[in-house]
């Protein structure tokens, strides 16, 4: 049967998306290692994977069964050592009966968390193919580095290498109030953590006051590291933090978000899904249930 993904987290490092979900089930390699012969598929389809089997039971398909990739396939690594191959198919592209794509950010995808985990790491992959086709220094067309998932530019011989983008949250706390924030493309009523992109020179903690401070006008102190989580939409990963409030009166930066507002912790608005660094930050610090 299925295992529901967990209402409870003992720690970030066991939240969807992070390696350890894998349970040591997949072995990530370089392209260039595939040692041939039949292995399984890693099929993806914009944010939604392609699996096999009843719902009770998904498994990874063993043959792509006429589907066309919109690319060339691309060995990732080892899945329960055997081989495993990343393809991407078109959104239009229909489906063997006995198939079924799971949307890999839904609320509560009925994916076990290691095959959650393990689309996600296809859908970082494909996005570094999709970057890095063409070199970020004159334009010439990439060439890959043997034994590694880095590329070379054979004209001018930069280098370059995965770039997982740096990104802060953080839960403020006043009293017996937290700052939540809401952006208008979410669920209604949804509100999270102000979070935001670093930027040059900065420190993970500088970021933090500086996102809070231009999205919600509020100054804060007493900032405390909590944990991080790969998140793979597509190429981040979020550190974690809490913090106290030192000053300054709630105005919303109206560009960013759609509401910010000061909740009592008795009386919160819909929260994030359980899988996301926002919540395991939101359960831990008040003790949700």
């Amino acid at each position: 049967m299925i295992a529901a993904l967990p209402n409870h987290y003992l720690s970030p490092n066991d939240l969807p998306f992070n390696s350890s979900c894998l349970d040591g089930r997949f072995q990530l390699q370089s392209p260039d290692a595939d040692p041939g012969g039949d292995g399984v598929w890693l099929i993806l389809s914009g944010n939604r994977l392609l699996v096999t089997g009843k719902t009770s039971t998904p498994a990874l398909p063993q043959e792509l069964a006429g589907l066309k990739p919109v690319a060339a396939p691309l060995f990732v690594g080892l899945w329960e050592q055997r081989p495993c191959r990343l393809a991407r198919i078109s959104p239009e592209a229909g489906l063997p009966d006995t198939w079924r794509a799971v949307n890999l950010i839904d609320q509560n995808p009925l994916l076990p968390i290691d095959l959650l985990t393990l689309g996600g790491t296809g859908r970082m992959v494909l996005h570094w193919e999709d970057s890095s086709r063409h070199c970020g220094s004159c334009g010439a067309v990439m060439q890959r580095l043997p034994g590694e998932w880095g590329k070379a530019c054979p004209s001018c011989g930069s280098h370059h290498f995965p770039r997982i983008h740096p990104c802060v949250i953080v839960l403020v706390k006043h009293q017996d109030k937290v700052l939540l924030a809401r952006k208008p493309e979410w669920a209604p009523n949804r509100y999270s953590l102000v979070a935001g992109f670093l930027e040059f020179g900065e420190s993970l903690e500088e970021a933090v006051v500086r996102e809070v401070a231009e999205e919600t006008g509020v100054q804060v102190t007493n900032i405390r590291y909590l944990g991080s989580q790969c998140w793979p939409f597509p190429s981040q990963v979020m550190t974690g933090f809490t913090a106290d409030y030192a000053s300054g009166e709630l105005v919303v930066q109206e560009s960013e978000l759609e509401d910010a507002q000061w909740f009592s912790v008795d009386d919160l608005p819909k929260l994030p899904p359980k899988r996301s660094i926002a919540r395991f930050i939101l359960d831990k610090v008040l003790e949700l249930p």
